[in-house]
């Protein structure tokens, strides 16, 4: 087994440490933030799409825009987003791929329960 994971300078899980209360206080957070129905939604318009703007994702999603840039802060707060503004308009791409393949095995389980 290797000692990193795939496409990535972290090790694998087996090759951590046991987590602590720290790291397991962290982890909860990212949990929390991405178990929210319309923050998932707008990570897979963004994993599908890579960048987009504020009301395209409001589209995309079917809500207002102010609604969509609420969760979208949340998401930049966390380090999972970041952005780019061009005029008026700021687009969102995600920051850290980890995020992908965690949607996609969350994906993976819901789907074989």
């Amino acid at each position: 087994m290797s000692e990193q994971a795939v496409g990535s300078r972290r090790p694998v899980l087996a090759a951590r440490p046991l987590i602590g209360a720290a790291d397991a206080a962290e982890l909860e957070g990212v949990f929390k933030v991405l178990a929210n129905d319309t923050r998932l939604r707008l990570l897979h318009a963004l994993v599908r799409d890579e960048e987009l703007s504020v009301s395209q994702l409001a589209e995309a999603v079917d809500l207002r825009a102010q609604a969509v840039s609420n969760q979208l802060q949340r998401l930049v707060d966390k380090g999972i987003l970041a952005t780019r503004r061009d005029g008026n308009r700021i687009f969102y791409r995600i920051e850290d791929r980890c995020v992908v393949g965690l949607l996609d095995l969350a994906w993976c389980l819901s789907e074989s329960t």
